[in-house]
């Protein structure tokens, strides 16, 4: 089960990271056609006119997605944001029961917005609706994998919860640690 569930935040991981080349993919093919037509039009020659249509909506889907697909393995990792202060004031026992109720409202609070995520996918899809844009892009696709990663998120904080009830340690302690002690890497 360890390993099924460390491969679903890795491929989800990569994921995101494809989401975040196909922006960078498509500014760059606009950016250097717009370049190219700068100096066309320098020497007087005809410009290609080349335009990625929606643009701007398109990559605002893949970012969201990216984000949201990312969520699981930056946890898993060690990279959220989270409270350290207060609970390296705690000890040991203490801090264990914080997280444990840290983990649990967070896997709630996570499992509440995969529900509504989801809805909104499912909506979307039952209506047909798309984006205003040039391009008609089916909003259920970038909803879903909006709630793709919600869901995935909730699974990794259930997993946690889990570890931190069996171990007492949640998985990612270590690299916590060392990113606070500055021994990252």
């Amino acid at each position: 089960m360890r390993r099924a569930l460390d491969t679903l935040y890795r491929i989800a991981l990569w994921a995101s990271a494809l989401c975040l080349v196909a922006i960078a993919l498509m500014v760059g093919v606009q950016l250097a056609t717009r370049l190219l037509d700068g100096v066309l039009s320098l020497l007087h020659l005809p410009r290609t006119e080349f335009v990625i249509l929606s643009l701007n909506e398109i990559g605002g889907y893949l970012l969201a997605a990216a984000s949201f697909l990312a969520l699981a393995g930056t946890l898993k990792a060690g990279a959220h944001i989270r409270v350290t202060l207060v609970l390296a004031a705690l000890g040991e026992d203490k801090r264990r029961y914080v997280e444990l109720w840290a983990f649990g409202f967070a896997a709630a609070a996570a499992s509440y917005m995969t529900g509504h995520l989801a809805n909104f996918a499912w909506v979307s899809f039952r209506f047909h609706e798309v984006s205003a844009g040039v391009i008609r892009v089916p909003l259920v696709y970038p909803q879903a994998a909006m709630a793709l990663g919600a869901l995935i998120l909730t699974v990794s904080l259930a997993d946690e919860l889990f570890i931190v009830a069996s171990r007492g340690r949640p998985s990612f302690r270590a690299a916590e640690d060392a990113i606070t002690v500055g021994k990252e890497g």
